[in-house]
């Protein structure tokens, strides 16, 4: 398992963005510490900065740096310890024909449509399209760490894609997006619970979601998977809500 102080790390800088509007909290603002050189981080270091609640978008290697606000909050699962519920017990039941197909992590015109689809019914006005194809490639398909694409299909149909990167010290789940015409399918729970399970088989200690935003309705979810772990002053702690 990698050491919280790779001595790698100290080859790797930090900076602060400027501000920016938070896409999580309304009428708040931003920044973002970002590791570089970017090509520089290989799987060995960022081991280490995921450990340190770091995530990544692309090739870009971040994390949460706000002056005034704390409320992203690094959170990762146990797969041994973690006790599934009732309901999530439900969900797999519900999904167990799905099929799960990891791939390398490249391009598929599928999978950009299914993403477009995602993104005009979840997060933004269906006009707002100028930069998709960029966006995609840079935050999505870019990677320079050991990152694989797991597509989930029903009957045949594209209904789910799930980026994962997988490191010595855990799976990290980069982002999911999927069908979304039925929010009560849960296909997002699915997608953890099917994590869960692949990390469980890989022997991986940990599944890091990214952050919790308690304010944040699209980030609350990810306490409904217990017990989990956050990251609170530099040290992972079991925590309960």
């Amino acid at each position: 398992m990698s050491h919280p102080d790779n001595k790698g790390l100290k080859s790797i800088k930090f900076y602060v963005t400027t501000k920016y509007g938070c896409g999580y909290i309304e009428n708040r603002s931003a920044q973002s510490m970002v590791a570089t050189p970017y090509a520089s981080i290989g799987s060995d270091i960022y081991d280490d900065l995921i450990y340190k609640g770091f995530r990544r978008s692309g090739q870009y290697v971040y994390k949460p740096h706000c002056e005034e606000c704390q409320e992203c909050i690094p959170i990762r699962l146990s797969p041994t310890l973690f006790v599934i519920s009732r309901s999530q017990k439900r969900v797999i039941k519900k999904h167990a024909h799905i099929t799960a197909k990891i791939l390398p992590l490249q391009y598929s015109e599928e999978h950009y449509e299914l993403y477009i689809n995602y993104q005009n019914k979840r997060h933004r006005s269906k006009n707002d399209h100028e930069n998709d194809m960029t966006d995609y490639h840079d935050f999505l398909i870019k990677s320079n760490v050991q990152s694989k694409l797991i597509e989930f299909r029903d009957q045949g149909k594209l209904v789910m894609v799930t980026i994962i990167d997988e490191m010595e010290n855990g799976l990290s789940a980069v982002y999911t997006f999927y069908d979304s015409t039925n929010p009560k399918n849960s296909l997002g729970t699915f997608s953890i619970l099917w994590l869960l399970n692949y990390s469980l088989n890989k022997k991986v200690p940990y599944l890091y979601l990214g952050y919790w935003i308690r304010k944040s309705v699209k980030m609350a979810y990810k306490i409904n998977f217990k017990p989990y772990e956050i990251l609170i002053n530099d040290l992972w702690q079991e925590a309960s809500e």
